[in-house]
């Protein structure tokens, strides 16, 4: 294929409202009851789900709405865009906003699949997960496989099921994995576990290309210095907190030198932090290995590490800084973030993916092409063209599609 218009990009980061028919038409009989459906009674509309009620919060479903007129309160699907919750519609709002592809994450289900991790019913949660991502390939990215990027969630619960998920989904088509920022906060083990419990889960990963995608927030908990820290600073906060964290936990975990086709996506997380936290770790590896390699130091498990051989180093492969392990693993994804944009070449321009987050708040709809382009301003076209389609092409193992003839 020749080169694709300028005019039009992928977005590795957008979100879809699951329609009220995606379990009640996909669970057993037994479970529909208890499964995720939609109520509406005297305290308005709300997702229920083995019997907890969850309603839609108004942030989640902001396209087409004024920034003034943005509200947490609940929302109902009459009150949305339907691009929000219907494959076709979304196609319309994608034509008019110049994006070629997208990717979304789940919204009932959380950003990870975590609701159905914490299902009380282990039954009924795998089989909400099987549900949720048989929807997502047929029916949401069936009706336009050739613009919609199927990411599945998993059964994180257990990593054994969550690796057969993997490669059965992967057989049906799949491209992208939806995966916690920090798993330990979820109440399970970190991927530092010294027994390896994330490991069969990683290894399909690997297996199969799929890119681990981890969006800001997806480990259930908002980073705050006190519990009475202003909503506003939370979200300053987020990035730089959990983020940035994740991107450290996994460059000093023994994962990414073991598997060479691993690659991990910071969803929403922003890049303008990278170039830090790249130089950081690579000083503290030149300037900290020598003690912490002695022993007696456990706390070190980049250069202890578990598993391996302690007669060297560590037993972690060390012939890679961290630097090297992000060029070759980590991808960083952005809305806005022209100090960033400005650092592009110090990331890596085969690094940085762009996002539209339709619907939310942040989204750049209906704009998105525009605001691209102001974004990766100054930028040569071979580098914008990697930022807005071939890096994510490469990356989730998809053609990029021939644009539609006009933009609606």
């Amino acid at each position: 294929m020749t080169d694709i218009s300028l005019d039009w990009l992928v977005s590795v980061d957008d979100h879809v409202l699951e329609p009220p028919h995606v379990w009640q038409e996909r669970l057993p009989a037994k479970f529909k009851e208890a499964g995720p459906h939609i109520v509406n009674d005297a305290d308005g509309e709300a997702w229920v789900f083995e019997g907890k009620r969850k309603p839609t919060t108004g942030l989640s479903a902001a396209a087409g709405k004024k920034r003034e007129d943005f509200s947490p309160l609940p929302i109902t699907y009459a009150d949305m865009r339907p691009g929000c919750y219907e494959p076709n519609a979304r196609i319309e709002d994608m034509n008019r906003a110049g994006v070629l592809a997208s990717l979304s994450f789940p919204s009932f289900p959380r950003f990870c699949g975590q609701e159905f991790t914490e299902a009380e019913d282990r039954e009924l949660g795998l089989l909400c997960v099987q549900a949720y991502n048989d929807w997502m390939i047929e029916e949401w990215c069936g009706a336009a496989p050739d613009r919609l990027i199927p990411m599945v969630i998993l059964p994180l619960w257990d990593p054994a099921l969550a690796a057969k998920e993997i490669e059965r989904t992967a057989a049906m088509g799949a491209k992208a994995i939806a995966f916690s920022e920090n798993a330990y906060e979820l109440g399970l083990p970190s991927i530092h576990d010294r027994s390896g419990y994330w490991e069969p889960m990683i290894a399909a990963a690997n297996d199969t290309g799929m890119p681990l995608c981890m969006h800001l927030g997806s480990s259930s908990r908002l980073p705050s210095t006190s519990p009475d820290m202003p909503m506003l600073g939370v979200i300053a906060l987020s990035p730089v907190a959990s983020t940035a964290a994740a991107c450290i936990d996994w460059l000093f975990s023994p994962w990414l030198p073991k598997y060479e086709n691993l690659k991990l996506c910071l969803s929403e997380g922003g890049i303008g932090w990278i170039p830090y936290v790249i130089e950081r770790c690579d000083h503290v590896v030149e300037v900290q290995r020598g003690w912490a390699a002695k022993d007696g130091f456990s706390a070190d498990d980049y250069l202890k590490g578990w598993g391996g051989d302690e007669s060297n180093s560590g037993g972690l492969d060390l012939s890679a800084m961290p630097s090297e392990l992000f060029r070759k693993h980590i991808f960083g994804c952005f809305i806005e973030d022209p100090f960033g944009v400005a650092s592009i070449e110090k990331i890596g321009v085969d690094n940085v993916m762009i996002e539209t987050d339709y619907p939310h708040t942040d989204s750049t709809w209906p704009n998105c092409i525009e605001v691209a382009h102001k974004e990766l301003a100054g930028l040569s076209d071979e580098v914008k063209r990697k930022v807005m389609q071939t890096n994510a092409s490469r990356v989730f193992n998809f053609a990029l599609p021939e644009p539609p003839a006009t933009r609606q």
